[in-house]
């Protein structure tokens, strides 16, 4: 019995040093490295438009492709996979920073303020802006971002039917390394907004 009892004893001792030894030899991930938009895009912004008028909303939600409800910096892999870029993951989730700076960005276009709910009490919408994003994706070799977006354009006053538009574009970033990818995701989000900007002078 005793002997049975040290041989035991040496195989879980064994063991313990194996798995020990295994963890001790492996390398941990990276820690993450969290990552914004800035809230002023680089490059000229749109100028104030004096012919928009009335009073905006924009709705919420902004719809977003449901692969980029998550914190990772996702770049492409191969013909049709998705990797995270190291260890890049978004401070604020793109849910929530989309709207956010597009909204910013197109009250300094429109030159009005656009509002988002719950509105003020008091404030009555007579334009409602909804967009959807398609696409909001780094390109391949990591060359810069692809934004594809519709949005509709509404007259809640009843004056005129809805109009619909569409937008695909590529804003090519200053490098491949996560601080240029970021920076190209909010240059298209302004890209996006002055183009609203242009449907809704009728250009």
């Amino acid at each position: 019995m005793p002997t049975r009892r040290r041989l035991l004893c040496a195989t879980l001792s064994g063991t313990a040093t194996l798995v020990l030894g295994g963890c001790a030899g492996g390398s941990l991930p990276p820690p993450p490295r969290w990552v914004r938009m800035p809230t002023d895009a680089q490059g000229p912004a749109a100028a104030p438009s004096a012919a928009v008028s009335g009073v905006w909303q924009l709705m919420a939600p902004v719809q977003l492709p449901g692969h980029l409800d998550r914190d990772t910096l996702l770049v492409p892999q191969g013909a049709a996979g998705l990797q995270g870029l190291g260890g890049a993951r978004w401070a604020e989730p793109l849910r929530d920073a989309v709207p956010r700076l597009l909204r910013q960005d197109l009250e300094r276009a429109f030159g009005v303020p656009v509002w988002t709910t719950p509105l003020p009490p008091g404030v009555r919408p007579t334009r409602q802006l909804r967009i959807e994003m398609t696409a909001f994706d780094v390109m391949p070799e990591q060359r810069g971002v692809t934004l594809a977006a519709r949005w509709i354009l509404a007259d809640t006053q009843g004056g005129s039917r809805p109009s619909v538009f569409d937008a695909r574009f590529d804003t090519l970033a200053g490098g491949s390394d996560a601080d240029s990818l970021v920076l190209a995701h909010r240059q298209a989000l302004a890209e996006l907004s002055r183009r609203i900007l242009v449907s809704v002078l009728g250009g």
